[in-house]
C-alpha cells in the first residue's frame, strides 16, 4: 500500500469532527440554543480551527447548527412552524420506509426490534435521555434499512439530525415511564403483515411526541 493510498483511506480531521458532532447533535447531547466555539470543538477533537470550522459549516448547511451574523454557533432552537414541518416530513418519509420494509420483515428483524425496545425500557428506567434517543433512532433505522431505499433513509436521518436538540427538550417534558407504546404496535403489525396497521403505528409514533411541543 502506498502512502497516498493510506492517506486516502484514513478519515480526515474534518470528517472525524463532522461525524462526532453529528452523532452528538442527532442523539440529543446538545440542548436547543447551546453555544459552541471553534476553539472548544478543536480542543475536544484534537484538531486545528480549520477542520472544526469546516465541520461546523457542513452541519450548518444541514440545519444541525445555527451560525449568527456575528459567527456565534449554537444548536438550533426550533419554532413551532419548523417543528410542525419536520414532524410532517417524518410522517411522510418514515411511513413510506416502513411500508417498503414490510415484505422483508423476517423474524430475525422482529427479534432485533424487540431487543432494542427492551433496551429502551432500561434507558427510561435510568432516565438516560441521550441513550433513550440513540436507542429510539436505532429502532427506527433497523426497520428502515430493510426498505433498501438509501436515499429515502438519508433524508430521514437529516430530519433526525435537525430535531436532535428538540428531542432532548421533549424527553425532559415527557418524563417517560414505559417504552413507547407505538413501538409495540409496530412490532405487532410486522408480525401480522398488516401494512395499514404498520403505517398508522409509525405515523403515530413519529408525530405524537412532537405534537406535545406544539400544544
Amino acid at each position: 500500500m502506498t502512502p497516498a493510498t493510506r492517506t486516502e483511506s484514513a478519515p480526515s480531521a474534518h470528517d472525524t469532527v463532522y461525524r462526532g458532532l453529528r452523532g452528538r447533535i442527532m442523539h440529543g447531547e446538545l440542548s436547543p440554543g447551546q453555544p459552541l466555539t471553534l476553539r472548544g470543538i478543536g480542543a475536544e477533537y484534537g484538531v486545528s480551527m480549520t477542520p472544526a470550522r469546516e465541520a461546523v459549516r457542513r452541519l450548518s448547511a444541514e440545519g444541525a447548527l445555527s451560525i449568527s451574523s456575528s459567527g456565534r454557533v449554537t444548536a438550533p432552537e426550533l419554532g413551532h412552524e419548523r417543528i410542525e414541518e419536520l414532524a410532517a416530513l417524518r410522517s411522510l418519509i418514515e411511513v413510506e420506509l416502513a411500508s417498503r420494509a414490510l415484505p422483508r420483515a423476517h423474524m430475525a428483524l422482529i427479534d432485533r426490534l424487540q431487543s432494542i425496545n427492551a433496551r429502551i425500557s432500561d434507558c427510561i428506567a435510568h432516565q438516560d435521555a441521550v441513550a433513550y434517543i440513540r436507542s429510539n433512532l436505532e429502532f427506527h433505522r433497523t426497520l428502515y434499512l430493510r426498505a433498501q431505499a438509501p436515499a429515502m433513509l438519508a433524508m430521514a436521518e437529516t430530519v433526525w439530525l435537525q430535531l436532535g436538540p428538540t428531542m432532548r427538550a421533549l424527553y425532559g417534558r415527557l418524563r417517560h415511564k414505559e417504552p413507547p407504546r407505538y413501538h409495540r404496535l409496530i412490532i405487532s403489525a410486522l408480525k401480522a403483515g398488516d401494512e395499514p396497521g404498520l403505517r398508522l403505528a409509525v405515523r403515530s409514533d413519529v408525530t405524537q411526541g412532537l405534537k406535545m411541543l406544539l400544544g
